[in-house]
């Protein structure tokens, strides 16, 4: 990825009333990136996406975007995003096609046929382009609504939530799309999601906040290295497997027993080892459950939210 930066924000700060949505924010996001950001619901991620696209203005701090401050360059910064904020909106009578055409005068300007018709076939809608959107479901509505921020080809496209209702093969499309738009349309993506798993899928690099202030940022294979993991071992005897490890090396790598759980700090390649060691000892495993520190982190800040 290349370190030009495309979005910069400095101590970033709102409030509503006696709520701190955000709290001195601090992220990069450099070109070509796809950026997860990430937090459970209410860590301000949505009001942090207003910002960005100047819908809202922030009580304090900075926003850069393609290098430029964005109060004082706003018309120019937004002609060269596209977004979704919360779900697409779109008239049911009328064709995709159709709709299309209409956003693009809203916009500002004629968007040819070609246009048109090339961005539904980035999203895969091109084969029913002239239905009307009231047949599309949901997850066709989504993409349409990406088709829909690609129609002036922006650099950057900020997502906000895309997969938001979507069944599983709903999400996979529109997985599918953004890795799609981001190594062959070249385009930087701004993902935010409540969904640890989905932005592993996709981004490159990845920010956590919650209650509006950063918790983790970096780049997502270093956040998630699969030799920083809880593996929790579920077992018929845990009194037996306890002295069993206590007299063995393993007894450094266990971290906890809840029940009839074993829970150790292990690398992916210890994890079959332990397995034998405990198996030949006639300990009966019933599950093996890998967590990595960071979704369990996750977890516990999202269920404490909910």
């Amino acid at each position: 990825m290349e370190n030009e930066k495309v979005i910069e924000v400095y101590g970033l700060s709102k409030k509503f009333r006696e709520v701190h949505a955000v709290n001195n924010l601090n992220l990069n996001v450099h070109k070509g990136d796809v950026f997860g950001f990430l937090g459970p619901n209410g860590a301000g991620k949505s009001t942090t996406i207003r910002m960005l696209l100047s819908l809202i203005n922030p009580d304090k701090g900075e926003i850069k975007i393609f290098g430029k401050p964005l109060h004082k360059n706003r018309i120019e910064i937004l002609s060269k995003i596209g977004a979704i904020v919360e779900s697409p909106d779109f008239y049911g009578y009328l064709s995709a096609y159709k709709n299309l055409e209409i956003i693009g005068r809203i916009s500002g300007g004629e968007i040819p046929r070609k246009r048109i018709m090339e961005v539904l076939e980035l999203v895969g809608l091109e084969k029913r382009y002239k239905s009307k959107v009231k047949t599309y479901s949901h997850g066709m509505k989504q993409r349409l609504g990406i088709a829909q921020t690609l129609l002036n080809d922006p650099a950057l496209i900020i997502l906000d939530e895309p997969t938001t209702g979507l069944d599983p093969q709903g999400m996979k499309e529109i997985r599918d799309l953004i890795i799609h738009l981001s190594k062959e349309e070249k385009k930087t993506i701004f993902l935010s999601s409540h969904i640890l798993y989905e932005v592993e899928l996709v981004a490159n690099r990845m920010i956590i906040i919650n209650k509006g202030t950063t918790v983790i940022e970096g780049e997502v294979k270093d956040l998630l290295n699969a030799a920083d993991l809880k593996v929790v071992f579920e077992v018929n005897d845990p009194q037996k497997a306890k002295s069993l490890i206590q007299k063995n090396s393993w007894v450094s790598k266990l971290d906890s027993i809840i029940d009839n759980k074993l829970i150790f700090n292990l690398s992916t390649d210890e994890i079959p080892f332990l397995n034998r060691y405990l198996v030949e000892n006639s300990i009966d495993i019933r599950a093996i459950v890998p967590r990595r520190s960071l979704e369990e982190y996750f977890l516990n800040i999202t269920e404490s939210a909910g």
